[in-house]
């Protein structure tokens, strides 16, 4: 089976996607339309514990299952490339973080974490060799998916196609799972984000995932997307939260938070919506001096008060939080 980032779209599909990119929203307009709002919040840092002298970053939401607060993160030394852990932790103060003395190990990078019938549902990029004779150290990556009742008894039991990355699942009101995807490569360019709808967790196969539909009108000539984390909102539609990126002309890369609302009803979503920056947090030194202006949402809490908080990797070596309105209010 081909996969996705190799695989021909049909003509139709190529056209629509060449023609999205005309009429989507660039990035620069986003972030002035963001940067022109009143009343932004500042960001804080997180600060992680039992980690030597490692970066914790890209980091999950807390969430709470089998009765604990965790957070998963992504554990790398700064001067190491795709050598990642992720590993969970336990709040043990506002703000400060500790690995959990039974937390598994998985060699994985960007962990998620949802729950789909009372099951614990993780997930992960998985980095794996693919060498050459003219490129020795070549790796390849793909989505990984582990499920189970509390971390320990995590196992995997699903993996997506090679050179996906940005998986994301939610439980949808019927039962069924939906399925957010990032085909890239050829005419998806850095990344197009496609949706599918699944009966259950087993029909969670590459095939299925590479046959998603392309969403519309998201991304504009080289420019890329994908999702972060998945809210089932009150009347069925899908609060999505995700980053949207581009290059400089001096070839550093720009990462976004940004989010829209999905109805897979109709295969259609609201406009995507800038809603934070690595600007909005105190600086830091970032893994390298191309990656400084890098925010990786991981997730968010949604609060009653029409705000939310959302959790961040920053700049490939901190993670970090901030309050905001809540983005799935008034779309």
């Amino acid at each position: 089976m081909s996969n996705s980032w190799e695989k021909s779209p049909s003509i139709n599909e190529s056209d629509v996607l060449e023609r999205d990119a005309l009429f989507a929203v660039d990035c620069a307009t986003l972030l002035s339309n963001f940067e022109n709002k009143e009343n932004k919040s500042a960001g804080e840092k997180l600060k992680f514990i039992g980690v030597n002298d490692a970066d914790v970053y890209n980091i999950s939401a807390p969430f709470n299952f089998a009765g604990k607060k965790l957070i998963s993160g992504r554990i790398e030394k700064r001067n190491i490339i795709a050598d990642s852990e992720v590993k969970f932790f336990k709040e043990v103060e506002n703000g400060l973080w500790k690995l959990c003395e039974d937390s598994p190990t998985f060699k994985l990078e960007d962990g998620f974490v949802t729950q789909v019938e009372g099951e614990l549902i993780f997930g992960g990029v998985e980095v794996y060799p693919t060498p050459t004779k003219t490129k020795p150290k070549a790796v390849g990556y793909r989505t990984s998916f582990y499920r189970g009742y509390n971390i320990a008894s995590l196992e995997k039991f699903a993996q997506g196609p090679n050179k996906m990355k940005d998986l994301r699942m939610t439980e949808l009101s019927n039962g069924h799972i939906g399925l957010f995807t990032r085909p890239q490569g050829g005419v998806y360019e850095g990344g197009r984000i496609g949706y599918v709808g699944l009966s259950s967790l087993e029909d969670i196969t590459p095939f299925n995932i590479e046959n998603a539909k392309i969403i519309e009108n998201q991304f504009a000539k080289g420019e890329w997307g994908g999702v972060n984390e998945l809210h089932l909102l009150s009347d069925g539609q899908i609060g999505v939260l995700g980053h949207i990126a581009c290059y400089s002309k001096d070839m550093k890369k720009h990462y976004y938070a940004m989010s829209f609302i999905y109805d897979p009803a109709t295969h259609t979503s609201t406009p995507i919506e800038i809603i934070a920056t690595r600007k909005d947090f105190p600086h830091g030194p970032p893994k390298a001096p191309e990656l400084e202006d890098i925010i990786f949402p991981g997730g968010l809490i949604r609060h009653p008060d029409g705000t939310a908080t959302l959790y961040v990797g920053l700049s490939d070596s901190e993670s970090g939080w901030i309050k905001i309105p809540d983005p799935f209010i008034g779309r």
